[in-house]
């Protein structure tokens, strides 16, 4: 009798923690310590640091990008300068228990869905498969009508977006705007442009939206800005509605340009692009600049209070 009560007591056990909601402590448990993501660099408190110097943030190139793919064991940015003469794509692996060096690779600019078997780029995507990587595939309506530099999916399918426009000489409008496109029975619904908290200034791109759709960051030159162009914040109400835009302050941003705000997929750290236009004395100028990173705890930090 005694062992009958102790197993149904064990089945009772199994069904309560099979139906316990699983944690982002749960969710994050496949992954590496802590102390060996992110290269093994020590991560950054609530001031901005440079990532990884000397590895990624370098005085010689020029470098941007900053994608960790879902299981972060690998980390994509590009790299432009010196030896390199055009924008070279680069990645880091971690493997065996350590990071590599980096090496060059054909995957530029990734936005990875949630399991890490889709890449998304532009208006279009590629699929993982047992060789590889397939060709790159349009999306289609509603996301081929437009030029997108920079698009971020939630973890219930939903896209966000910035758009623009070319003139005839191929050069893009200097406003830019930010819509998103939901998932209803299997199609995508015509695009939906989000209001003048968020679409206001100039140079609107490069969104990224939170994995629940809570928060949306985005960089964007204002009049309210510090310089340059400059990373905003703005959330999500009960109702749907966004709240006005929040400039992230002069932490973050500074009369240089900020821009390509994300956050690591185990939804720690903040990583932006931080750089200037240097300017030399026989007046030729060129772009120079890093990535950045700080803890995450600064978007929180900047909610409204209910």
């Amino acid at each position: 009798m005694k062992k009958i009560y102790l197993i149904l007591i064990l089945a009772g056990t199994l069904l309560l923690d099979a139906c316990e909601p699983k944690t982002k402590k749960d969710e994050d448990s496949y992954l590496q310590p802590i102390s060996d993501r992110y290269l093994g660099q020590k991560p950054p408190g609530l001031t901005p640091i440079a990532f990884a110097p000397g590895i990624v943030s370098t005085e010689e190139y020029f470098e941007d990008g900053n994608t960790f793919s879902p299981d972060l064991k690998e980390y994509y940015f590009v790299r432009h300068g010196g030896k390199y003469e055009k924008p070279t794509s680069m990645v880091i692996r971690y493997e065996n228990g350590n990071w590599g060096d980096e090496v060059e690779t054909d995957i530029k600019y990734p936005v990875f869905s949630k399991d890490g078997n889709t890449i998304y780029r532009g208006n279009k995507y590629k699929v993982r498969t047992d060789s590889g990587w397939s060709e790159f595939k349009s999306m289609g309506s509603p996301f081929t009508d437009k030029i997108i530099m920079g698009i971020t999916v939630s973890n219930s399918g939903t896209f966000f977006f910035d758009e623009f426009v070319f003139d005839e000489f191929e050069r893009p409008d200097t406003v830019g705007a930010i819509s998103y496109s939901r998932r209803v029975n299997g199609e995508y619904q015509p695009r939906q442009k989000l209001g003048e908290e968020i679409n206001t200034g100039a140079w609107i791109a490069h969104p990224y939206i939170a994995p629940d759709e809570s928060y949306l960051l985005w960089n964007v030159k204002r009049e309210d800005g510090y310089g340059d162009s400059d990373i905003y914040v703005s959330f999500q109400e009960n109702n749907g509605s966004w709240t006005l835009a929040i400039n992230m302050g002069d932490k973050i941003n500074t009369t240089h340009g900020e821009s390509g705000p994300k956050v690591t997929p185990d939804e720690k750290y903040l990583f932006f692009w931080r750089g200037y236009e240097r300017v030399e004395e026989d007046g030729s100028s060129f772009w120079v600049g890093s990535p950045y990173w700080v803890d995450a705890k600064v978007i929180e930090n900047l909610r409204p209070k209910q």
